[in-house]
């Protein structure tokens, strides 16, 4: 018998691995195609499945057979009301598509998902690896609110570990006279607006020390 549940499927964290290969290729002054065009399109599905399991919210799914929108039609139940595809005959109730995104890092502010959608519009017609690179480096040092004082960085949302441990893998990411041009300014300006945020959480410094 099938498992609806199981066959609900978003796409997961990068590894850290992954991204510190990256940026230490790219600190020596060495654009690596393969490594960069592999971690853009994974950065691209976890954006994408973000979007969709925000918009689940709003009772909008996507069709985990053919990718087609649905709707859920009866908000007021106690999410026993089937989400059904007309195109494929998909289906599958409520509770289990929304169960499915909880606990997966996969929700977040409307300013996240402008982030990821932007990203999602410009990594498909970047042009070259280091076009690629500046917009794979944008995207993991962005924040959950950026017209106030920042708050969450959205690469918990985009790379594995728990928050503490993705702040201090950014923070550790090797940046040298070989890097991207631009990339070390803005891990800087990333270092200095997550230490005061961590101070405003706890009165510590991005280095884990009190001050």
């Amino acid at each position: 018998m099938n498992d609806p549940e199981a066959e609900i499927k978003w796409a997961g964290r990068v590894p850290q691995r992954t991204i510190k290969c990256l940026h230490e290729t790219d600190a020596n002054g060495i654009y690596d195609e393969e490594l960069i065009d592999e971690i853009g399109w994974a950065l691209y599905a976890r954006c994408d499945s973000f979007v969709v399991a925000t918009g689940a919210w709003s009772g909008r799914a996507r069709c985990h057979g053919c990718g087609e929108t649905l709707w859920r039609t009866d908000p007021q139940s106690d999410g026993s009301d089937m989400l059904r595809c007309e195109k494929c005959g998909w289906g599958v109730a409520w509770r289990i598509y929304f169960r499915s995104i909880q606990h997966k890092q996969l929700s977040g502010a409307r300013t996240v998902v402008a982030f990821f959608q932007e990203f999602m519009a410009r990594f498909p017609a970047a042009e070259g690896p280091r076009q690629k690179m500046l917009l794979i480096d944008w995207l993991i040092h962005r924040f959950h609110s950026e017209n106030r004082d920042p708050t969450r960085p959205v690469g918990v949302n985009l790379i594995e570990g728990k928050m503490n441990e993705v702040i201090a893998f950014l923070d550790r990411l090797t940046y040298g006279e070989g890097s991207t041009e631009g990339a070390r300014e803005r891990h800087a300006a990333w270092r200095r607006c997550m230490s005061d945020t961590l101070q405003r959480w706890g009165g510590r410094r991005i280095d884990g020390e009190t001050p």
